[in-house]
């Protein structure tokens, strides 16, 4: 059983040579509108029905100039619709080529645009290198700086450090010869009084 659904508007056109083309007067069956196929354009009652039944639905029951007026209003409003999208879209091309303008910056292409925002970036970058060598040279300046003050107080550390060891050997060596001329003082002075008690004895009592 071959079944087409259909709308109104298209009953009012001529249907073409492979269906039925003859006038549509269906028949109530089944609570729906039909009408018999034919294959060859020429219907007799030895057609099987089953095989060639067309179903028939109406959507609605306006006649064909009410359909037409409507399909009309419809074209209209699409082409009412496409004029404002298109409306739309040109003011839309317009702000992005004002976006455009300016981020371009007065330059005619993004060529020249790009050219010139990566000569200013590679100007930026030179001057951050070259900023960066000249803090490498004042750390290294003041490295060496540094270096050489701690060898100055290096130096000088250790010469205050000699001289001290200097002047406690010198010390060291007077004390000792100090300690040596004591007890030739000791012995001096031991050796005359011995002598002074002696030449008391002899002298100062003579007859004992």
């Amino acid at each position: 059983m071959l079944s087409v659904r259909v709308s109104s508007s298209f009953v009012c056109l001529p249907l073409s040579a492979a269906v039925y083309d003859g006038p549509l007067q269906a028949e109530i069956s089944n609570g729906t509108f039909h009408h018999f196929y034919v294959p060859d354009g020429d219907y007799d009652d030895t057609e099987d029905p089953e095989k060639c039944q067309m179903v028939f639905r109406f959507s609605d029951g306006s006649p064909c100039s009410v359909a037409e007026e409507e399909s009309d209003a419809l074209v209209r409003e699409e082409l009412i619709l496409a004029r404002l999208q298109a409306e739309d879209s040109a003011r839309l091309l317009e702000s992005i080529g004002r976006v455009v303008a300016n981020d371009l910056d007065g330059e005619d292409t993004y060529g020249r645009f790009l050219r010139r925002e990566i000569s200013q970036i590679t100007e930026a970058f030179s001057g951050v290198d070259k900023s960066l060598e000249e803090l490498e040279v004042k750390f290294k300046q003041s490295q060496e700086s540094e270096l050489k003050e701690e060898q100055q107080l290096s130096g000088f550390v250790l010469k205050q450090v000699g001289d001290v060891r200097d002047s406690l050997r010198d010390t060291k060596d007077i004390s000792l010869g100090l300690r040596d001329k004591q007890e030739l003082l000791s012995l001096i002075v031991r050796s005359h009084g011995s002598r002074l008690s002696r030449l008391k004895t002899q002298y100062l009592n003579p007859g004992s």
